[in-house]
């Protein structure tokens, strides 16, 4: 006998499958989520700082630092001081970098369209608004 309400239910596989997508795509590529989030967000922002990375990927210092400099031994990442101030490191794709992350961003939306083969769009527009309203009352104070 279980006492696992339709609630728990609901939020055990919610929770479970936000964790496994967020390995998922990354294991399906070969690369570590951090190595796949750090690529593609710079492709999308162009030049940044590695204090504006860890803050966008909630990744801790050490690591944006350990994977700015493995990318740029890879050919894939070129780094600089920041010219307006000089205690922050600037990080951006090399054209070599530029092709891979376009591989990247390519390679997740076929992912993702086979995660979704078989769902229609008013399936997955009826999730979509299930989840904006229990995201939504997680952050109202009443719930309401």
């Amino acid at each position: 006998m279980t006492d696992e309400t339709s609630e728990d239910a609901f939020f055990r596989e919610l929770g479970g499958t936000c964790a496994e997508l967020r390995q998922a795509f990354a294991r399906h590529v070969g690369l570590s989520p951090q190595r796949v989030q750090v690529l593609v967000r710079l492709r999308r922002a162009g030049e940044t700082s590695h204090r504006d990375l860890r803050r966008a990927l909630g990744i801790d210092g050490a690591s944006i630092t350990r994977l700015v400099k493995e990318f740029e031994a890879e050919g894939l990442v070129g780094r600089r001081l920041d010219p307006a101030d000089n205690r922050y490191t600037l990080a951006a794709l090399t054209p070599t970098g530029v092709r891979v992350a376009d591989d990247l961003v390519r390679a997740h939306q076929a992912y993702q369209e086979r995660l979704l083969d078989g769902v229609t769009a008013r399936d997955r527009q009826t999730v979509r608004r299930v989840l904006q309203r229990v995201r939504a009352n997680a952050t109202e104070p009443d719930g309401r």
